[in-house]
């Protein structure tokens, strides 16, 4: 029997054709609200998400479309809830193109957060330190990056309304640095700040890597964020970014890099991390 004339095809509906409106009803039909600060929180820095207060928690592997982390660290929850008066949208865990994903899989998660109605999203990465003053657990805000993956999120990106030709001058946004330099202040933290680079990983930089990182004017280095941000600048959303050096880079220390360094001082830092980010989150919503 034909449908009635009125009923939808499924097969053309932009919901049944687009992954990320079919994502964003998913997380909708559990939680209506529509946050106002979204949060990407990188290796070994997942416990702030339990913070959250009357929310949800939606596993990636739940929600349609949506890739899946690997790597130990990342926890692949979506929580959805609110930090006093904020609502928020934190990815708990990311994926990365390392582990085999196409670029468009990598920002999948923060064009999520878009979709959801984010207007401002704060990343977080845990990084080598290049620069002196960087030690092992520190914090140090994001001022601009250098995108040395060869990788662009926006290369055949063709979505109606959304333009290929995005200006970075002004990745990181100065609305949101100034509420994190507040943060810091009123919290009695020190918050460094500088040049992130993103490389595409998973092995870690030669020091001859990272003398030519450190003459391009690169302060710190991982394999992240970079390509999120450009995703959401893409889609006019106000990005501030937050590394916790959580090692130094190749060549500045004698012991071997590794992953479970990365944990362990993520794990350290966690306190003043946690606490830093929870006042960036409030400033931020406030701005919304």
């Amino acid at each position: 029997m034909p449908p009635a004339p009125d009923a939808p095809d499924r097969g053309t509906s932009p919901l049944h054709q687009d992954p990320l409106a079919l994502a964003a009803a998913h997380v909708r039909e559990r939680w209506p609200e529509t946050p106002d600060v979204g949060v990407v929180l990188g290796s070994g820095l997942g416990a702030w998400a339990a913070r959250l207060e009357d929310g949800q928690r939606l596993a990636y592997s739940s929600i349609p479309h949506m890739p899946a982390p690997s790597v130990a660290g990342h926890s692949g929850q979506l929580w959805l809830g609110r930090l006093g008066g904020t609502r928020v949208a934190c990815l708990q865990g990311r994926v990365h193109a390392y582990e085999g994903h196409p670029v468009e899989r990598v920002v999948f998660g923060v064009r999520l957060l878009a979709e959801l109605g984010c207007r401002a999203v704060l990343l977080t990465n845990a990084a080598g330190g290049i620069r002196a003053d960087l030690p092992p657990g520190s914090l140090m805000l994001l001022t601009d990056h250098l995108n040395l993956s060869g990788l662009n999120p926006l290369v055949a990106w063709s979505k109606e309304g959304h333009p290929c030709f995005v200006d970075l001058t002004r990745a990181y946004d100065e609305g949101l640095a100034v509420a994190a330099r507040a943060a810091a202040r009123e919290l009695g933290q020190s918050l460094a700040e500088g040049v992130y680079a993103g490389l595409l990983g998973p092995s870690y930089e030669t020091p001859a890597e990272i003398r030519m990182l450190r003459t391009l004017g690169a302060d710190a280095v991982g394999m992240s964020t970079v390509l999120e941000t450009i995703a959401l600048r893409e889609r006019g959303v106000r990005v501030g970014a937050m590394s916790c050096i959580t090692n130094l880079a190749a060549g500045l220390s004698p012991a071997p890099l590794s992953h479970e360094e990365v944990q362990e001082t993520a794990a350290v830092a966690r306190e003043r991390f946690e606490a830093l980010l929870d006042a960036w989150v409030s400033r931020a919503g406030a701005q919304s």
